[in-house]
């Protein structure tokens, strides 16, 4: 059941709703029995202080006036006219919020994501089932600090926490945050470090304690803070020169529609690319890529080649490991005020409201919860109602024949508005779906303009008054949270990965098969497969399409960048490696590692260990990190390592050491003299 504070907000927000003209403060007090029972009147008055910033706080117009017959007197009601102040969006538009909101499910979500379904569900509108098969869902990481950073964003305040560097170190951080948002399903905040009087970048999965608010902010906030350009290289890393890179044929697709070059192309150039950039380029696709020129680029390359297959040569050793201490899991406890759950509780009567009634499985599974969490919540608001007018008048709710049905409860049928930091934490679950937006670019893209506006509706007012188009300070901070300008011209021609996306959109739509030719990360050439598309996924800024592949008899995830083309139903099938091939590598048929595996990180490497959400965490001695990854991709672990250039060493199984000298003594020759 509901905590007590639950119950008691529902009560009064039903006993005030119900009244067109309203009720007064000591109406309210005799009526409320929380209130009735506080020890003092100041007490009473406390409590419904909080009270009335929590019902603000869900989006609901609670206003105070005076009473027209009796000045002295000040009148509570929830204003039944303003209905349209959630979110003025179309179907289409308010099915891509609604999987832009499905972003958040997959992970234990602050309450800022948490409540973004509910009020999002209790605007009453239908989505479009069509277009939402065709929009993928999508993983963004999702933290309890996240709250408390976008708070402090809006509100323009300072915080302070625990923060592990990118070497293990835990230190003291009080920061002025400017921005808080997305990259690669990542969340990162910027702002300026007060300690160290300097703009930094952090890492939110990094933050090892609830962030308290330590003051306001007093450090100007640039004009345009941007996370794209605070992530880039610095100093010495920077120097750029052109290159000449060597390619195996239909590798490295991403690189080659980025720099327009041919599928079969074998030489791939960059001008004006940078050494650190390159650098990690080529190691973390060291099977298909290496570089001929600059010279001392490529020896460069060599020289770490010859390091990464020295650490992984012959056994390891483990003695560090067996003795370094586990990290204890930071324990971050947000606050918890119920506002989750009431704003869960006012979204399902209004949901169910607004349609007559709704199947009990339908509702559940729209609401993200198990049968028995719904039943539990169809019980808090039976129990809850206008008290004002006795305990006769509560809220009906039934649900025995599998239809759930509410009566009696019309002060919860409204839409509840968007506050700023549940707003941002939409606008981070439409990027995630930007990679994969496709034929639905434009929807995403009006969407976000909506969104972004209901950040500041005063200036949206403003800027119509004045015959110009709104730009309050929150629309552009989320375009260059997201690294983004504006949405992409529609007029512009598709790129290949966005023309096989749209391929494999209208092919969830009309229920079609796709024959693709697929380019398989850890085996050469490529493989002509005939897919049936189930749904299309986001995760970690990578968009996968989930299909039955037939050549594997079996449901299989095939990364969208890694599709080279869409091709005829004619076009013949065929596996380039056949099942013997995948059977020697060592993985299972869904190419993970079947079991557990054991790195030694350093500084720079310990990237890895957050990449792959790392079970087990050990510390070791000088910053070095022993991280236990269960089951990770395989293709993706080996990259990973290679890409570290020395600051990553697999432990265990004794296999994949083997598999990372093979990769890095090919790199080695690659690089090495002719």
């Amino acid at each position: 059941m509901a905590p007590r504070g639950v119950e008691r907000l529902l009560n009064v927000i039903m006993t005030i709703g119900s009244r067109a003209r309203g009720i007064d403060r000591a109406r309210l007090f005799s009526v409320i029995p929380e209130y009735a029972e506080a020890g003092s009147v100041d007490a009473a008055e406390k409590m419904f202080e909080r009270d009335k910033a929590a019902i603000l706080d869900l989006g609901l117009p609670l206003l105070s006036e005076r009473d027209p017959f009796d000045e002295s007197v000040v009148l509570y009601r929830i204003d039944r006219a303003e209905r349209g102040g959630a979110l003025d969006v179309t179907p289409a538009e308010y099915t891509v919020l609604l999987a832009a909101s499905r972003a958040w499910d997959d992970a234990a979500a602050g309450g800022a994501a948490r409540r973004v379904r509910a009020k999002l569900l209790s605007l009453g509108l239908d989505a479009d089932a069509d277009l939402l098969r065709r929009t993928p869902r999508g993983s963004v990481e999702s933290l309890p600090v996240l709250t408390p950073l976008l708070e402090a964003v809006t509100t323009g305040a300072r915080v302070s926490f625990e923060y592990r560097t990118a070497d293990g170190r835990k230190a003291a951080r009080r920061v002025e945050p400017w921005l808080v948002g997305t990259q690669d399903g990542r969340w990162y905040m910027l702002g300026f470090d007060l300690d160290r009087q300097a703009e930094r970048l952090f890492r939110a999965s990094r933050i090892e304690s609830f962030p308290r608010v330590a003051g306001r902010a007093t450090v100007p906030r640039p004009a345009d803070p941007s996370l794209a350009s605070a992530r880039g290289p610095q100093g010495a890393e920077a120097e750029t020169a052109s290159a000449v890179l060597s390619a195996a044929p239909f590798k490295a697709l991403a690189l080659r529609e980025a720099v327009g070059a041919a599928l079969e192309a074998e030489e791939i150039r960059l001008e004006g690319a940078s050494r650190a950039q390159v650098r990690r380029m080529v190691l973390s696709d060291a099977r298909w890529l290496s570089v001929r020129e600059p010279a001392a680029w490529r020896a460069e390359i060599a020289e770490i080649s010859r390091e990464i297959a020295q650490l992984h040569a012959g056994a390891a050793q483990c003695e560090a490991l067996e003795a370094a201490p586990v990290r204890r899991t930071a324990l971050i406890r947000p606050s918890t005020g119920g506002a989750d759950h009431l704003s869960r509780l006012i979204a399902e009567a209004s949901y169910v409201l607004s349609r007559g009634g709704a199947e009990i499985g339908e509702l559940a599974e729209e609401f993200g919860i198990t049968h028995e969490q719904l039943i539990s919540d169809l019980q808090v608001l039976f129990l809850c109602g206008d008290l004002g007018t006795g305990w006769e008048d509560l809220i009906e709710t039934e649900w025995d024949s599998g239809t759930v049905r509410v009566r009696n409860a019309d002060a919860l049928d409204r839409p509840l508005r968007l506050n700023a930091p549940e707003t941002m934490a939409l606008l981070a679950g439409l990027a995630a779906l930007d990679p994969a937006a496709g034929a639905e670019a434009g929807i995403v893209a009006s969407a976000r303009e909506k969104l972004t506006r209901h950040l500041d509706p005063a200036a949206q007012e403003q800027a119509q008054g004045s015959g110009r188009e709104a730009a309050p300070p929150g629309l552009e901070q989320a375009h260059r949270a997201q690294g983004r300008a504006s949405a992409p011209s529609t007029a512009a021609p598709l790129g290949r990965t966005e023309g096989v996306l749209v391929r494999v959109q209208e092919a969830l739509g009309e229920g079609a098969a796709l024959v693709i030719r697929y380019s398989p990360p850890d085996r050469p050439g490529t493989t002509v497969r005939r897919i049936h598309p189930i749904a299309l996924e986001t995760d970690g800024g990578r968009t996968y399409v989930r299909a039955h592949c037939e050549l594997a008899g079996a449901e299989r995830r095939f990364r969208l960048d890694r599709i080279a083309e869409v091709l005829g139903d004619g076009a013949a099938l065929s596996d380039a490696a056949g099942p013997q091939a995948l059977e020697a590598s060592g993985s299972g048929s869904d190419g993970l590692v079947p079991g557990p595996v054991w790195l030694r990180l350093s500084g720079p490497g310990q990237w890895i260990a957050e990449a792959f959400d790392a079970a087990e965490l050990r510390d070791g001695s000088e910053g070095t990190t022993f991280a236990r990854l269960d089951s990770p991709v395989r293709s993706a672990l080996a990259d990973a390592v290679m890409e570290a250039a020395g600051a990553a060493e697999i432990l265990a199984p004794a296999v994949l050491r083997d598999e990372i000298v093979t990769i890095a003594e090919r790199s080695l020759r690659a690089h090495s003299p002719a």
